[in-house]
């Protein structure tokens, strides 16, 4: 089926008439260390079935997998539960909690899994499940937390690890609205200090662009666009991913420095604004006035201007396909 695939015959048409499904194609994204990379799509576009390839729960048919120069699909057994336990935790959507182990043995799980004993786990675990504000839950069971709660066990678990790679594969999409966006300030707050290398997996392009420093969307196995959100949202590169973002609420979502004019610093503004302010913000601040002009700062230093008037023609999307099929 490969060799079909190669050839360039479609997914709708090896289901038909092989009764194939290609999960993916021609995948080639780059994780950078340190940073959160978030891979997203609609259901069935492949990005779960992507991230179980990266510590190999699912073998791929044909390809590579480079960590630090390493090809995962090179491992022995031996070398791949290595791997598992040491280099790449994993945070599951349905949590996957040991039922019969207390909050502070299952943040200590990989530990004790790697041989240390359950006293030192214990203690090494105990400050990632305060991190994750579950402080005096040590020794409460899962079936007696709420699913926020539960969730933040699977997190702290992930962390306990001291792995330098997370994968989280819709960690958070099971929880409600307001859990969710907390768990997602969590994680942000989390990585300012830890600066781990995150994949992402998320069906939600708000949360896609609220943490992603890098950005990979999936269409039925395949990359239609990748690269900085803040490009991405200003500059979609087909009708799909322009259909995507054409909904989003921009002024929440677009950054000062996604907009700002380069250098171009005037002695007279209105004002100093931050280059990560939300575009939300500055509206705010100039109380829907277009003619003023902000000096922008970046560690205090002025490193551009935003003028109003660029930035109400950043909030206006271009057309979407939808749009043009009306018209």
């Amino acid at each position: 089926m490969v060799e079909l695939v190669k050839k360039g015959i479609s997914k709708d048409e090896l289901l038909d008439k092989y009764q194939h499904v290609v999960g993916l194609n021609n995948i080639n994204a780059e994780i950078k260390a340190g940073k959160i990379t978030v891979i997203m799509g609609l259901s069935g576009s492949g990005k779960s079935t992507l991230i179980r390839h990266f510590n190999r729960l699912i073998e791929p048919t044909e390809g590579e997998i480079l960590v630090d120069g390493e090809n995962v699909l090179m491992m022995d057994n031996k070398q791949l539960q290595q791997l598992r336990q040491e280099r790449m935790s994993m945070v599951f959507q349905k949590f996957a909690l040991l039922p019969h182990r207390s909050v502070i043995d299952n943040a200590a799980m990989a530990l004790w899994i790697r041989g240390m004993d359950e006293k030192e786990s214990r203690e090494q675990a105990q400050p990632w499940v305060m991190r994750v504000d579950l402080d005096g839950y040590e020794n409460h069971y899962p079936h007696q937390l709420s699913g926020g709660m539960q969730q933040r066990v699977g997190l702290a678990r992930a962390l306990a690890s001291n792995s330098e790679i997370m994968l989280m594969d819709e960690a958070f999409s099971a929880l409600d609205p307001l859990i969710r966006n907390n768990m997602q300030d969590l994680l942000i707050d989390i990585q300012k200090d830890l600066r781990k290398t995150i994949v992402f997996i998320t069906h939600d392009l708000d949360e896609a662009l609220k943490l992603a420093d890098h950005l990979v969307i999936l269409k039925d196995g395949e990359i239609i666009q990748q690269g900085e959100p803040q490009y991405i949202l200003l500059n979609p590169n087909n009708p799909y991913i322009e259909d995507f973002v054409s909904e989003i609420n921009r002024a929440r979502v677009l950054r000062v420095r996604s907009v700002m004019h380069k250098n171009n610093i005037k002695k007279k503004t209105d004002g100093e604004i931050d280059a990560d302010d939300n575009l939300e913000s500055v509206i705010a601040l100039s109380k829907g006035n277009t003619n003023h002009i902000y000096s922008v700062l970046e560690d205090g230093k002025p490193i551009g201007i935003l003028d109003m008037k660029v930035l109400v023609q950043a909030l206006v999307p271009r057309i979407s396909s939808n749009q043009n099929k009306a018209k």
